[in-house]
């Protein structure tokens, strides 16, 4: 397994970010609970190997995050069938200069509205970064947190790609200071270990 791991507050998002993204996607049900809108931004420093989105990873891939965008994500998710809006990438919480005025519109404007992030930091990290990614994620209600391991890929985990990623709860978490796991969390099965076909040989 290779991944890049960051100092505490090393990588910033005023530094990095050009407020692009790679793709927006209405109505799907893959990215988190329900039905869900999810914006793809542009840029991230991990570099996971095996990362099935690389394609993210330049900051100036992709296209401007424009206001028009902005308005069609809040008229998707204004529709009574769609649960929420997810944000991956890319790595979100180095595009907090886009993301985090996007939140803080629909926690006004449509608070019914649940948010899901996919993060590269585990919460541990998070805890100790930077005051915009603090702030993006204090206005998250679920987080999937850390890199992808290859080594831990396994394809029965639920809105996940690896067994050391967590889904988690945000609210409940920062309010008793540890990680709480998501309650309706339901792997196919837990014990699951990906076996490789060379193994099998």
């Amino acid at each position: 397994m290779t991944w890049n791991t960051p100092k505490p507050q090393e990588w910033k998002s005023e530094e990095l970010s050009q407020g692009r993204i790679i793709d927006y996607k209405a109505f799907n049900f893959v990215d988190g609970e329900g039905v869900r809108n999810s914006l793809y931004v542009s840029g991230c420093m991990f570099h996971c190997e095996g990362c099935y989105n690389a394609a993210t990873w330049s900051f100036k891939a992709g296209i401007p995050y424009t206001k028009e965008l902005e308005e069609q994500i809040i008229q998707d998710l204004a529709q009574p069938y769609v649960q929420g809006l997810t944000l991956l990438g890319g790595e979100p919480f180095l595009n907090t200069g886009i993301l985090t005025p996007l939140v803080k519109r629909i926690r006004k404007e449509l608070p019914e509205k649940d948010i899901w992030s996919w993060t590269g930091y585990t919460w541990e990290e998070l805890m100790l970064e930077t005051p915009d990614k603090l702030e993006l994620l204090h206005l998250v209600d679920i987080l999937v947190d850390g890199r992808f391991d290859i080594t831990k890929k396994n394809l029965m985990l639920q809105f996940r790609g690896s067994s050391n990623q967590r889904i988690i709860d945000v609210k409940k978490s920062l309010d008793q200071g540890k990680v709480v796991i998501w309650d309706k969390l339901n792997d196919g099965q837990n014990n699951y270990e990906q076996v490789d076909r060379k193994d099998m040989i």
